[in-house]
């Protein structure tokens, strides 16, 4: 298992990022989520807040591929590319910079569909019922319970749309991941085992 990169991508409020943290605690391996988002800016040059809004202005897909079509506010990068397209490229670079650098987890921004022709690579998905998110959201995340269903149905939106655009995949397809589970009933810690016994016993 020490040899292995694993992608996380999750439904929001479905503890996606929490299994991940905990698999990479029990692997002793890094742990890139909001650490990505640092690093990405960092070497890019790039605005860390541009790089993330980028993602959560993804509501409609139309409006996504018309906003990066003319860069979100009108300005377009180099050689005609949108900066939608020039944080996209950047990530990328960080990504497969990182996957090379040795086993870690790498929690969403497309890795999955990045890291896909490498061998080594496991992808999982992450998903559970609305309640369980809701319950989850509110009491972890700080949500509201009263907008935390419209809330969670956004974010999840924003994410397939900003996923589709970039890959020309469907978010969620559960052949794009070599397994998904439902966090629901199941306690997080007893996922990121059962992921760890997944991985020990997957072929490479």
């Amino acid at each position: 298992m020490n040899k292995r990169i694993v992608t996380i991508s999750r439904q929001y409020g479905s503890g996606g990022r929490l299994v991940g943290q905990r698999l990479a605690e029990d692997m002793g391996v890094p742990f890139y989520d909001k650490a990505l988002l640092d690093r990405i800016a960092e070497e890019s040059g790039f605005s860390k807040e541009l790089i993330e809004n980028a993602e959560m202005k993804a509501k409609n897909s139309f409006i996504y591929t018309l906003a990066t079509s003319l860069g979100g506010s009108g300005e377009t990068g180099i050689e005609g590319l949108s900066l939608n397209d020039r944080f996209f490229l950047a990530q990328v670079e960080v990504v497969r910079k990182i996957a090379v650098e040795g086993p870690c987890v790498i929690v969403g921004r497309c890795a999955d569909y990045i890291l896909k022709d490498q061998p080594q690579v496991t992808n999982f998905f992450i998903c559970a019922d609305m309640t369980e998110r809701i319950k989850r959201s509110v009491q972890e995340y700080g949500l509201s319970e009263k907008n935390s269903e419209h809330e969670i149905q956004k974010i999840d939106k924003a994410r397939a749309n900003y996923y589709t655009y970039h890959t020309g995949q469907k978010w969620g397809d559960v052949t794009n991941y070599h397994m998904t589970v439902n966090s629901g009933n199941i306690a997080l810690e007893d996922i990121a085992s059962l992921l760890e016994e997944y991985l020990e016993r997957r072929t490479y």
